[in-house]
């Protein structure tokens, strides 16, 4: 009876190992630095992180397909068009019939409505995309019939902005019906949705632990059938860890290697590399409000000239980025190559000295505990940068917090001088020239409070011109213009360093950054 019930343990050892085994070839676990994660509201979030996982989540109407994002394949809707009507653009959607969220209800027209009119009541920070930009309001979003929408958008606005902008988050179609049973007050779902979700997504939200993981699970009723069972985000901030996770198979995907553990990784068999394009940019954001030393322009150009960049971008980042001057990345209509300001600390104390500050002065540098781009840790740009400024006679005294806090300080304009990333939220020039030069948008712009008329101007200007060529024009005048007079420093473009299991397939990153988890999938 003994060796009996000896068997029949050891089988059953047996049989939970192969489960085990059976259940990690269909769970992804992906490490990163999510330490931005603010909410998991599509019509909320505004972060890296955020929007990394909710596209999977959510189904937008149109969407961009692999690397491409020049062109718009049918997402939700099958089918769009465009029309002149009067004095405003119709865009008329015929929505798939028998899409579902993962509460089993049917996609409706009810739902698009729901979801553009709730985008711009809820004032988030991405809401500007539909009110500023695409000129959006409520009731301009109607439902024809249960599968057909119609959008009416003013003349004064870029229907081709509208559906670009339809691909980031912020066009995620939420469940209404379950998204107002859980309504507080008026808030739309929004504490709700936060740490739940309602969306068609290939995946469901099961769970988020905050600064530890988050876990998503295959959506049963949705359309697009995933080829994993779950994804688990998993938060690791420290570089040297995510190197070693990868090493040991705690983890199949890490992003954000550093450029010394991305080399070592790339000599191992056991693993892959790749370098994702990106459209970010890593910047400092100075805030020029009344009283800054900031708000004097030779001050903000003195700080251009004490930033050695060369040095970073070919030393700290080891060629993982591009040397860029400019608010427009390389890869949109609008890049400009001009690369004015060298290392120069004596220049720099000149234009010091004739803003009033022949001893230099002192600030707080804020930036995150986390990774910026190219993989490098952001308190060690931090440290670069406040070595640089030191020769010029500025000193930095730097503040490095959770990236979600430091966002938040950020946004309330409560800082001196930021160091953190940006990336436009969908892939053309507006995407950076609104957010960056037009105060009214409330976004980088008003963060820093630059108000200035002619920035906002060309901005407007560039957003709404048809013509490629003029909006070429109107966009080097404008990126000149913020690379003299506006409140940045632009430090580098990086790419994205990724190192994965060898096991790991269908990982396609575009330069926007979004990732479809649908398409990846495991050996055993």
């Amino acid at each position: 009876m003994q060796r009996k019930f000896q068997r029949l343990a050891s089988l059953g050892i047996v049989l939970a190992s192969l489960a085990v085994a059976q259940d990690r070839t269909s769970t992804l676990i992906y490490g990163g630095d999510w330490s931005d994660l603010i909410t998991l509201d599509p019509q909320v979030s505004y972060e890296f992180s955020g929007g990394l996982i909710t596209d999977n989540l959510y189904e937008t109407l149109v969407k961009f397909e692999g690397a491409d994002l020049s062109t718009l394949k049918p997402g939700l809707a099958e089918s769009w068009k465009v029309e002149r009507g009067g004095d405003s653009w119709v865009i008329t959607f015929k929505l798939r019939k028998g899409s579902k969220f993962s509460t089993g209800r049917e996609v409706t027209a009810k739902d698009v409505v729901y979801s553009f009119d709730r985008a711009i009541q809820l004032k988030g920070p991405s809401s500007f995309l539909f009110i500023d930009i695409a000129q959006l309001k409520v009731g301009g979003t109607k439902a024809v019939d249960p599968y057909t929408v119609e959008v009416r958008i003013p003349k004064t606005a870029s229907p081709g902005s509208f559906l670009s902008i339809l691909t980031f988050n912020i066009g995620g179609i939420v469940d209404s019906e379950e998204v107002q049973k859980h309504a507080k007050g008026g808030d739309f779902g929004k504490e709700w949705l936060t740490n739940n979700s309602a969306g068609s997504g290939p995946f469901r939200l099961v769970r988020w632990d905050r600064g530890s993981q988050v876990l998503l699970e295959a959506n049963p009723n949705a359309r697009l059938k995933p080829k994993l069972q779950r994804i688990i985000m998993r938060e690791i901030k420290e570089p040297t860890v995510l190197r070693t996770a990868l090493e040991s198979g705690e983890i199949d995907i890490a992003e954000g290697l550093t450029p010394e553990a991305l080399k070592a990784v790339a000599a191992n068999p056991r693993f892959k590399t790749l370098k994702a394009d990106s459209l970010r940019l890593n910047y400092l954001g100075m805030n020029v409000k009344p009283g800054s030393p900031f708000a004097n322009p030779k001050v903000r150009e003195a700080m251009r000239w004490a930033v050695n960049q060369d040095e970073l971008v070919n030393g700290l980042v080891q060629g993982n980025g591009t040397k860029i001057q400019t608010i427009i990345p390389k890869g949109l209509l609008g890049y400009n190559n001009a690369l004015p300001y060298k290392y120069d600390p004596a220049r720099a104390k000149k234009l010091l000295a004739e803003a009033g500050y022949p001893n230099g002065f002192e600030f707080e540098l804020l930036t995150s505990t986390g990774l910026c781009g190219g993989g490098i840790p952001c308190q060690d740009i931090a440290a670069k940068i406040q070595s640089d400024l030191a020769k010029a006679g500025v000193k930095a005294n730097i503040k490095a917090i959770a990236n979600a806090e430091a966002l938040k300080i950020y946004r309330a304009q409560n800082h001196q001088v930021y160091l953190g990333g940006w990336s436009p939220d969908f892939p053309d020039p507006d995407g950076n020239a609104t957010p960056l030069a037009d105060f009214a948008a409330k976004s980088l712009a008003w963060r820093n409070v630059w108000e200035d008329a002619t920035s906002s101007k060309l901005a407007n200007q560039g957003s709404l011109e048809t013509d490629p060529s003029k909006r070429a024009a109107l966009y080097k005048l404008l990126t000149d213009y913020a690379l003299k007079s506006g409140p940045y420093v632009i430090l580098y473009q990086p790419a994205i360093p990724l190192g994965f299991s060898a096991k790991v397939e269908g990982y396609v990153r575009n330069a926007q950054g979004q990732v479809r988890f649908e398409n990846i999938s495991k050996q055993p």
